[in-house]
């Protein structure tokens, strides 16, 4: 359950290319973003377990 697929391993590939020459400043700045765009798609999720068991 704790493993990530391969789509998954591409995906933190392509985001460790990404910031890999990102200073401290934007890469603090661009973990809020992600952390903010995980937050929406956790409640998203949420949101329609919910409205399915109903």
């Amino acid at each position: 359950m704790n493993q990530i697929n391969l789509e998954q391993e591409f995906r933190v590939a392509l985001y460790t290319k990404k910031i890999r020459y990102f200073n401290k400043i934007q890469t603090k700045k661009y973990l809020i973003v992600i952390l903010k765009k995980m937050m929406v798609k956790d409640n998203t999720i949420k949101f329609f377990i919910k409205k399915s068991m109903n």
